[in-house]
């Protein structure tokens, strides 16, 4: 059985003789036997028809002609009278040789086809399973923009092809699985792009061909080598046109939700605004007209309508603050400028800002740092940290006890902000840090204008870092955020922490 197959290997290498040196030595190992054992000129002529056939199925055509020679010759030789002789004798030896020539021609025409017809069956078969792979990971891909990019790419690695360029219409642009394209491969895309050309030869061993969706050209594809058959080259453009439409219809999809989310939020923002706005605009205009008015007040009164103006003032101040900060981020214009200095000199002077929010509660900074400045945004983390204790100053009873902490958790900086308020409705969890939701308690009091949390989201992520809640409904909520940990070297190599306990504000803010 090994020897067999060692045959067969030997006659399907067509890069040698060793094939045809095969094809003699099986002519011979079947003609050697039959004459020791005295075979008849019916048995021998069988013999031969079936090597035939199995060589003719195994090597092709014209090695079965060369066996079929070598078989005829030993078959007139050794078994057709007179015997010993390559002449035939009577007309039944001549019609013998010829119905066995004629036989060996058959067959091997007819195994040849077959042979043939295998060949081709592998090569649909492999060229099927290309495309569905190609298919696959298009719809696989979730990024649009990625996609055209790598189309060249994934395309001469699926179908093993030397470069790949493809050209996209709409957007008038090249992208290849090479360094640079030719320019006459270039002006050969665009010509057969608008020229709605099929299959056609390009210059520097290009074949390209039009992408077409319907009637509507959509850019043109090139490949080298030309080893892509007309069925599978028209089955490989069809797919990528698809492709680059559905890239396009994608990209138009997101365009069009964010402008409608922009207009959405633009509404929101401007019925939030309007709202909170007047609000203190109302009690501010109020308290000046009885100001003015002047009549039956004491100075008692005149105080609280003063301090009513001042505080209304301080969150109208607030939210035209927040407005602001929303548009900063909005239009992508917030900027992260690093700065050595101590997580506790950040905590400290954010609570000193919130000295305010914070007048009526108990204060503790929990700080765990390194022994050198650790570098981060002070401005940006400073935001952030007012907008999480205004919020906990807010919805906290008085004396309740407000934690802030900071330490140094791996590779970043964490910070917490700790209440022991009301708790946040697990139902609201989810949507906390969303543009202008203010959950149930917001609701409820009417604090607060559902901008701080988004804010400082999007504060914190421009610095690289992330931010998550946690909360018990009665016993108080954790905000939790931290930014990557930029040190220098000498920092890097130090790595002792000390902390404390300092209570800033044990006489009440």
């Amino acid at each position: 059985m090994i020897y067999g197959m060692k045959i067969t290997e030997g006659l399907s290498d067509s890069r040698g003789i060793l094939h045809w040196v095969m094809g003699t030595l099986l002519a011979a190992m079947a003609t050697l036997p039959m004459v020791r054992l005295g075979a008849n000129s019916t048995t021998a002529g069988m013999v031969f028809l079936v090597l035939v056939v199995w060589v003719s199925a195994q090597a092709g055509v014209w090695l079965s002609v060369y066996v079929a020679l070598l078989c005829a010759l030993s078959f007139d030789y050794y078994f057709l009278l007179p015997i010993g002789t390559l002449q035939l004798q009577g007309i039944q030896q001549w019609v013998a040789m010829i119905s066995f020539l004629i036989s060996c021609g058959v067959v091997s025409r007819v195994a040849e086809r077959a042979r043939s017809q295998a060949r081709h069956a592998e090569r649909r078969k492999a060229d099927v399973e290309r495309l569905y792979e190609l298919a696959q990971e298009m719809m696989l891909s979730q990024d649009s923009t990625g996609l055209i990019r790598d189309l060249p790419n994934l395309i001469r690695r699926i179908f093993a092809l030397n470069d790949v360029v493809l050209y996209v219409r709409d957007q008038d642009r090249f992208c290849a699985s090479a360094p640079q394209v030719p320019e006459t491969v270039e002006h050969s895309l665009r010509e057969i792009t608008e020229s709605r050309i099929s299959v056609s030869p390009s210059p520097d061993g290009f074949s390209t061909q039009a992408l077409m969706l319907g009637l509507r050209p959509v850019g043109a594809l090139a490949w080298s080598p030309d080893l892509l058959s007309r069925e599978v080259a028209t089955a490989v453009s069809a797919q990528v046109a698809i492709a680059l439409t559905r890239a396009t219809a994608l990209e138009v999809s997101a365009r069009l939700e964010a402008l409608r989310e922009g207009e959405r939020l633009r509404t929101a923002l401007i019925d939030s605004l309007t709202h909170e706005l007047r609000t203190p605009l109302t009690s501010i205009r109020a308290a000046a007209t009885t100001l003015m008015e002047g009549e039956g007040l004491d100075d008692a009164s005149r105080l609280d309508l003063a301090t009513i103006v001042d505080e209304e003032a301080s969150r109208l101040d607030s939210l035209v603050g927040e407005a602001v900060e929303m548009a900063e981020i909005d239009a992508q214009v917030v900027q992260v400028r690093l700065a050595p200095q101590f997580p506790r000199a950040l905590l400290d002077h954010a609570a000193g800002e919130s000295r305010a929010a914070l007048a009526a509660h108990h204060v503790v900074i929990q700080v765990e740092e390194p022994e050198k400045p650790a570098w981060f945004d002070p401005h940006l983390l400073g935001r952030v940290l007012r907008h999480l204790l205004e919020n906990a100053g807010r919805y906290s009873p008085p004396g309740s006890r407000i934690a802030l902490c900071g330490r140094r958790a791996g590779e970043r900086l964490e910070f917490t902000v700790e209440d022991s308020g009301p708790g946040i409705d697990p139902s609201d969890l989810p949507r906390i840090f969303e543009k202008f939701y203010r959950g149930k308690q917001g609701s409820a009091s009417r604090k607060g204008s559902g901008m701080g949390l988004a804010i400082a989201r999007a504060l914190i992520a421009a610095h690289g870092g992330g931010i998550d809640v946690s909360s018990v409904p009665g016993q108080g909520t954790i905000f939790r955020f931290w930014v990557p940990l930029v040190e220098d070297e000498l920092a890097r190599r130090s790595t002792n922490l000390h902390g404390g306990e300092t209570d800033v504000f044990q006489e009440g803010l």
